[in-house]
């Protein structure tokens, strides 16, 4: 896929009314569910998972489903992975701010954890509505049953379904998709814009295939404060 120039994604940042931002190894410097893992003991197993689930080897609802059944969380488990609070990535507040700044709509898109992605979505002041995540249930003794299968995020090419349902909605007209993974890059189109995402780890695949690579966050607000 040819690249952009940086003038034409200042453009569309300035313009386009929806930015979307992927969460692990995005918005945040890791990835959620290898924390949970690392909590519960399991951690390189876990890690093992999600490298072939971010370098497109497997389909997404296959590691997932692998990481859950390896992991076993609990409730308790998860609450307290929460309190630690969300290791966010350099500039990602301020960006966030600045595109608030100019009244564009905000959205979280993960494969990850609703209940792990919550409170980046508080820290970046972005509204819960605007999560798209994977739901978890549980039984009365707080241990993991399954998955929702019914959310998007939970299977291969369900990002793109994300960006389809947001472009529904009112004043979602145009929409600029920010991730490091494969599963974001998927999200073009629907998504008019895919910035490829750098900053805690770099994939091949993605830096071949987006639009425009980032290497930080800085870069992009400094864009979006250009006139």
């Amino acid at each position: 896929m040819p690249k952009i120039s940086a003038e034409e994604v200042r453009v569309a940042l300035r313009s386009h009314e929806c930015v979307c931002i992927d969460v692990d190894s995005t918005a945040c410097t890791d990835e959620g569910i290898d924390v949970l893992a690392e909590a519960a003991g399991c951690g390189q197993e876990v890690a093992d998972w999600t490298r072939k689930a971010m370098g497109g080897n497997v389909t997404f609802q296959e590691s997932f489903a692998a990481r859950l059944n390896i992991i076993k969380p609990t409730t308790d488990l998860i609450s307290r992975v929460v309190a630690r609070g969300p290791s966010l990535t350099p500039g990602v507040k301020e960006f966030v701010e600045q595109l608030h700044a100019l009244d564009k709509k905000v959205y979280l898109i993960s494969g990850g954890i609703r209940d792990l992605v919550a409170p980046v979505a508080d820290a970046l002041s972005i509204p819960r509505d605007r999560i798209f995540a994977n739901v978890l249930h549980f039984n009365d003794a707080g241990e993991y049953t399954h998955f929702d299968e019914t959310q998007p995020t939970s299977r291969s090419g369900g990002k793109p379904e994300a960006i389809h349902a947001i472009k529904q909605r009112p004043g979602h007209d145009r929409v600029v998709m920010i991730g490091d993974g494969v599963t974001d890059m998927e999200a073009r189109p629907p998504a008019d814009l895919f910035i490829g995402f750098g900053g805690n780890v770099v994939r091949e695949k993605v830096q071949a295939g987006c639009d425009f690579f980032a290497t930080d966050f800085d870069m992009l607000t400094t864009m979006l404060k250009e006139q």
